[in-house]
């Protein structure tokens, strides 16, 4: 059943599966499902929000962003594993990181990725303020991504200082918010970054998505990021 509602849902939305594709995500889903009665992995359980909320939602980021073969992706604050896995599935070549705080999110990833074959994952347990600053992830991967809730000029701070120069930092955002985007100028500009497009766009059920791609053009200094607390109290 949930093989044809993904079916539905991606072909609908503009994107082609291969059935080896399908069959991962169909995995995926029933591991969520499992792990979520122990865990809170996600309030989006039923099977026709996850296909399109969660499965293509992600997925969609490739159709908005331009990641050429064997890129390095680092997914900051990945939870659940979204966008990162679902993008994954569909990009094998993709080397990827999944980082995030809590570490019993991290034991369900990591079940995933062997029950999915998945190579070429890192896993890593850290804060996103603590990671930045380890020699082994800052400004190591050609692009980071993040579906977190918050500001773009405190998610900036978060995740710019992973990506590489000439790299990228991709946002994603819900409704489309001009001062939002406009606020966090500064603070991306500092962190060494620079908006250079900015994609909206709907799911098959009308509500709204933003993707905001960062390229990252200079070193981010050496002071950033602060604290979380300094970020969430004084953002740039």
């Amino acid at each position: 059943m949930f093989n044809d509602i993904l079916r539905q849902e991606a072909t609908q939305s503009g994107i082609n599966l291969t059935d080896n594709q399908i069959e991962s995500l169909k995995c995926y889903y029933e591991l969520l499902i499992e792990w979520n009665e122990k865990m809170n992995l996600t309030a989006i359980t039923e099977p026709h929000d996850v296909a399109l909320k969660h499965f293509c939602d992600s997925i969609l980021l490739l159709s908005y962003a331009d990641i050429p073969q064997n890129s390095s992706l680092i997914d900051v604050g990945t939870g659940a594993g979204f966008p990162s896995i679902p993008i994954k599935i569909v990009r094998p070549d993709i080397k990827l990181c999944l980082l995030d705080s809590l570490n019993k999110r991290l034991v369900f990833l990591k079940e995933v990725v062997d029950k999915l074959s998945l190579s070429e994952v890192k896993i890593v347990h850290s804060r996103a303020e603590d990671g930045a600053r380890k020699a082994d992830l800052r400004e190591k991967f050609d692009f980071a991504t993040s579906r977190a809730v918050a500001q773009l000029n405190v998610l900036s701070e978060y995740c710019l200082p992973y990506v590489k120069v000439n790299g990228a930092f991709i946002a994603m955002k819900g409704k489309y918010s001009e001062e939002e985007i406009a606020n966090s100028k500064n603070a991306i500009k500092t962190l060494g970054g620079k908006i250079v497009k900015v994609d909206t766009y709907s799911l098959i059920d009308s509500s709204e998505r933003t993707i905001i791609n960062v390229k990252k053009l200079s070193k981010t200094d050496k002071a950033y990021p602060r604290t979380s607390a300094k970020i969430k109290s004084k953002p740039l």
